[in-house]
């Protein structure tokens, strides 16, 4: 049995800070608003640098890292490290920091490992947007390899004294979760870009409310998750275009439905 981790009260308030910030921005978190950090016994701590992949909090009494980091891929330039998801074993193949396997950052990682610590995992997914998945934990170590196996947790179950306790089926079925979101994040991040963040029939400019819809719906054959299949629209025209009072013809055309025309 693993010894248990001196910090798990302060990663229980870490993880349930995030993933409250997690549903407040509707999965994907920017930068801005994890900054903040999270209050643990009248504190401030910070959730990771963001300079960084390996994050160790000051205020921690134990080795483990409290946070890793993916960053977001730059236009033309390859990333540093090919972290990714691995559904079929059903775990996160996460790299160690450049240089000396036993500098401190990766020490970080091999310490989560042993005390089988709940991590927190930012994946970038555009400059200063995240996508949080919490917890994580640190399944297997290989330092010859220089990678970890990150397993993903239940956060209720898994965040107790003694490390995860779900089934390797629940953890697999919670990658598969983060798959899907990470696929459809991508497609929303890629559909807004390309409308610059404007709804296509309103042009409202306002981040929080315009949203990425499927022109053909997701569970549909032809529903893929690409810019083709998509349109930027503020969020009463998307609800609006779901619920067929709103279609738009191939001529670009847009038809409201007539009840909704007729009304005062």
């Amino acid at each position: 049995m693993a010894p248990l981790d001196p910090d798990l009260a302060l990663r229980q308030a870490a993880i349930s800070r995030v993933l409250e910030l997690r549903d407040n921005f509707d999965d994907i978190v920017p930068r801005d608003a994890l900054l903040g950090g999270f209050h643990f016994r009248g504190e401030r701590i910070a959730f990771s640098s963001f300079q960084k992949g390996i994050h160790r909090a000051r205020q921690m009494h134990g080795a483990a890292a409290l946070s890793v980091l993916t960053a977001a891929p730059k236009p033309g330039q390859p990333l540093p490290y090919e972290d990714e998801l691995d559904e079929e074993a059903g775990v996160v193949l996460y790299h160690y920091r450049a240089g000396s396997v036993d500098q401190a950052d990766n020490r970080a990682l091999a310490a989560a490992h042993e005390l089988q610590s709940p991590l927190i995992y930012f994946k970038g997914m555009a400059p200063g947007q995240y996508l949080v998945v919490a917890p994580v934990f640190v399944r297997q170590n290989d330092p010859s390899q220089r990678v970890v196996l990150l397993d993903v947790g239940i956060p209720l179950a898994d965040t107790q004294p003694g490390g995860p306790v779900s089934t390797l089926d629940a953890r697999r079925y919670a990658l598969r979760e983060v798959r899907v979101r990470l696929h459809q994040q991508q497609f929303r991040a890629n559909v807004l870009s390309a409308y610059r963040h404007r709804c296509a029939i309103c042009s409202l400019r306002e981040r929080q409310l315009v949203q990425a819809a499927h022109i053909v719906a997701d569970p549909s054959p032809e529903g893929i998750a690409a810019v083709v299949n998509g349109l930027a629209l503020c969020a009463i025209h998307h609800l609006a275009y779901d619920r067929n009072l709103l279609g738009i013809d191939p001529r670009g055309v847009v038809h409201i439905a007539r009840r909704v025309r007729e009304e005062s």
